[in-house]
């Protein structure tokens, strides 16, 4: 086939262009005969600025010949995706060279995002069909499910399109809420009505709102604006996400749901106990309901209370006081989300912030309320959930040690090895997300065969995570040789630990990445694992020795024609673990996907880059290597442009 000749004349123009060691070029130097370097005239200023004139006209030059090439490449990719029989690949495609395209040709992007939403329709309908499909077999055989999402296809289009034309992010954005909206109401199944449950409408706007705002924080803003006009979860998580990039936008607009809080008599306590959020536990939520029980949702990781003016906290607790300090109707006549014990509890939770911030009559009227509020409840029900699960994001925490010990001492009470081995489960997790090996000690503990075995597997990959993102290579070195790891968790594993060795142990770097891609060679050969285990490998190889990248991408190209399944994107790693519940974590993994490195080596070699792109015979790794080859080359321009 073509594509296979092409991979043959690419190897060895590699092959040749390697072989030209520093040694031989040494050789030829040495055999002329020598002589003693005469001293040359210094340049004149005029000839000097002549060729540094010269040499930016030249550079200049090179950079509009890549920019037309990167603009030839995305036409032509284009034109093919527009027949590709896989709708998510053309989606995709589509997308992201209307997303290239957009600066010099905005009508052809329009277009192209069009045309890349219909076909995300269509794959997203599908892939929606595959997952339910997928959930009643696992419920029939299990039980229980869990299942890896797949791709929002829509949403991705919509974050592109939206990011360069607001009408059409608008337009896209209410085809994507209507539809969302039949999804769900198709396959309701009772439930208990979440009275703060975000509208469909406003959920979509925040959501696109919050993918924005990595990129382009005003027109972020532009697209939340109109789902801030009410209280809810996902509101003031972007509000905090917002707070990040620019207090002086964040601020005003949580004064003002503070004031539309206030003016409304529909809040009620569960909706201070949300607003309490962007002051106190930025993205921690906690709301009660009328029976005491308790619901909490964390949309991101805790970060600390963000500093805010005194006047916004006080701000806060103005308006806390106003809703609050409402007369309570009677049990039987109130409606409002937490109830009479509820608004006991929420109270009770934000109490030592009142304490600490608040002025004193409004401590003190608090405190009077709490106290009437307490003489119509069962005393036994209000101790019952008086606990420290209350007071959670604004209590300190338990010492870690301490939560390890009271674990010990219950599995030493326990009364049952089911019991005992699902504690020294929580104990290994603990100590894994600690990247303290011990953890691989708590789960030889488990007496049951299949869990201790499964444990391992999921308990030894958690380690891996957690000592790369600690750096801590001498630990990912243990777990390579002794770890119960699948042959692409050890190849990742290898890999990344050569990643993050310093400078100073290049050698021992590189001796790892080779025993990574001894292990990615073991893989079968057509696995979709084995081309994905082969670009880790020349990840690692790109800050050590980039001719061996290059070779190793001939081999990523060469497993990829010979797999199934291998599309060069959506690289991740997925955990499970079966106890009495189905377990599933799931790490994205950059070095899997083909974007990253074909980014690295255009800005290196444009042309060679190009070539090894359209090695692939598959359409999606073939689009997605042309695609990061055609943006690296575009984003040279806008670098001189600058």
């Amino acid at each position: 086939m073509a594509h296979r000749s092409s991979v043959t004349a690419l190897l060895l123009s590699l092959t040749l262009l390697f072989s030209l060691s520093p040694q031989a070029g040494a050789q030829a130097t040495s055999d002329k005969p020598t002589s003693q370097p005469q001293p040359q005239p210094a340049a004149s200023p005029a000839k000097t600025a002549a060729r540094k004139t010269a040499n930016s006209v030249a550079a200049k030059a090179k950079i509009d010949q890549q920019h037309a090439m990167a603009l030839s490449l995305l036409v032509s990719l284009a034109n093919d995706a527009r027949s590709f029989p896989d709708q998510k690949l053309r989606a995709r495609t589509l997308s992201r060279i209307a997303d290239a395209l957009w600066e010099p040709d905005p009508e052809q992007g329009r277009a192209l995002f069009r045309r890349a939403w219909d076909a995300a329709v269509v794959s997203d309908q599908e892939s929606l069909r595959k997952m339910e499909e997928e959930r009643k077999q696992q419920e029939a055989k299990t039980g229980s499910f869990s299942i890896a999402m797949p791709p929002d296809l829509r949403s991705e289009v919509l974050r592109l399109a939206a990011g360069h034309d607001r009408a059409l992010g608008e337009e896209l954005l209410d085809k994507l809420t209507e539809a969302k909206k039949q999804e769900a109401t198709e396959g309701a199944s009772p439930s208990r009505v979440d009275p703060f449950e975000t509208p469909a409408a406003v959920r979509q706007r925040l959501r696109l709102a919050r993918q924005l705002l990595d990129s382009d924080v005003d027109r972020a803003v532009q697209f939340a604006d109109p789902g801030l006009t009410t209280v809810t979860m996902e509101g003031l998580s972007f509000l905090s996400f917002l707070r990040e990039k620019n207090p002086g936008a964040a601020d005003p607009r949580y004064a003002r749901m503070l004031a539309i809080a206030e003016s409304d008599l529909q809040s009620d306590a569960n909706t201070i106990s949300l607003l309490s959020s962007y002051v106190f536990t930025p993205h921690l939520f906690v709301t009660f309901l009328p029976s005491g029980g308790q619901q909490s949702s964390q949309m991101n990781a805790r970060t600390a209370p963000p500093d805010v003016a005194p006047e916004l906290r006080t701000a806060f607790f103005r308006t806390a006081a106003q809703v609050l300090l409402r007369p309570s109707p009677n049990k039987d006549q109130d409606r409002s989300s937490s109830g009479m014990q509820g608004k006991y509890l929420v109270i009770r939770r934000l109490m030592p912030l009142f304490e600490k911030h608040a002025p004193r009559e409004i401590v003190e009227q608090l405190r009077a309320e709490v106290t009437s509020l307490s003489q119509g409840m069962n005393n036994a029900d209000l101790r019952e959930n008086e606990d420290e699960s209350i007071q959670r994001g604004i209590a300190p925490e338990r010492n870690a040690e301490d939560v390890d010990k009271s674990l010990l001492d219950r599995i030493e009470r326990a009364k049952t090895s089911l019991e005992r081995d699902g504690l020294y489960l929580q104990l290994a997790n603990r100590a894994a997300a600690k990247g303290d090996m011990q953890a691989r000690d708590y789960t030889e503990k488990i007496e049951d065969i299949e869990m201790r075995k499964q444990a391992r597997s999921y308990i030894d990959m958690s380690l891996a995570l957690t000592v790369i993102e600690k750096k801590d290579f001498e630990k990912a070195l243990i777990l390579a040789d002794k770890g119960e790891l699948s042959p692409i968790q050890k190849v990742w594993l290898l890999a990344q630990a050569a990643k993050a060795m310093p400078p100073a142990e290049r050698e021992k770097a590189i001796e790892v990445t080779e025993q990574a891609a001894a292990a990615a060679r073991r893989i079968g050969g057509s696995e979709a694992d084995r081309p994905r285990a082969l670009l880790a490998v020349a990840n690692a190889y790109l800050a050590t020795d980039r001719a061996r990248a290059w070779e190793m991408m001939l081999e990523v190209v060469k497993a990829s024609n010979s797999a199934e399944g291998f599309t060069g994107e959506d690289g991740r790693l997925i955990l499970r673990l079966q106890s009495t519940m189905q377990i599933m974590r799931i790490s994205a993994v950059a070095d899997f996907n083909l974007a990253g490195i074909f980014k690295a080596l255009a800005t290196e070699n444009a042309s060679q880059s190009v070539e090894l792109a359209r090695s692939f015979e598959s359409e999606a790794p073939r689009s997605s290597a042309l695609i990061a080859v055609a943006r690296a080359l575009l984003a040279e321009k806008h670098k001189l442009a600058d």
